[in-house]
């Protein structure tokens, strides 16, 4: 074969190449934003750039797999709704106080539910697998929660806080993962 004929076969490999890795990458980003939500264009915004962004994404996903995180019991279920309960009516009287309960409250729930409790970032990264249309409530009481620790939350503030604990508690009593998974499946 002459070499014209050499060049031309390395052309089309090349871009039959080309062409495949801009399919599976495009495959990867609807994949990735059908999972994720809000949280892939919070990545995107955060990384600045969507391939990092992605990497990130899929690095979370991967990680969740290797987690065992199963539902809670009944009985558990129910005792966390009543101490929820319980921080609610604490609110009118002492809301610092409830949201930093409700804090805790979320935490055992994710404890519980087998969730790693190594910092709140990786927390909430690991928690943005399952429910990425709750996470950024959870970053926001917790940045309230923090602020209220120096003193510099309104109430209105709190209140808003527990109206975001009060969204991931929900989904977190709810259920055990299965609903991420079978959207990621489907």
């Amino acid at each position: 074969m002459p070499v014209w004929g050499w060049i031309a076969v390395a052309i089309v490999v090349l871009a039959l190449i080309g062409i495949g890795w801009a399919m599976w990458s495009r495959r990867r980003t609807h994949r990735l934003q059908g999972q994720f939500g809000p949280e892939y264009d919070r990545a995107i915004r955060e990384k600045g750039k969507r391939r990092d962004a992605e990497s990130e994404l899929a690095a979370r996903r991967k990680r969740r797999e290797g987690m065992d995180i199963r539902p809670l019991a009944p009985q558990s279920r129910e005792r966390y709704v009543v101490a929820w309960r319980a921080t609610q009516e604490r609110f009118v009287d002492a809301p610092g106080q409830a949201v930093h309960e409700a804090d805790a409250l979320v935490l055992d729930v994710m404890r519980e539910r087998g969730y790693p409790m190594e910092n709140f970032e990786q927390r909430s990264a690991d928690v943005s697998v399952d429910h990425p249309d709750v996470v950024q409530n959870y970053r926001a009481a917790h940045g309230i929660s923090l602020a209220n620790d120096q003193e510099r939350a309104s109430t209105e503030d709190l209140r808003q806080a527990m109206v975001h604990y009060r969204s991931l508690f929900e989904v977190l009593l709810r259920d055990g993962g299965q609903d991420a998974r079978r959207a990621q499946e489907a």
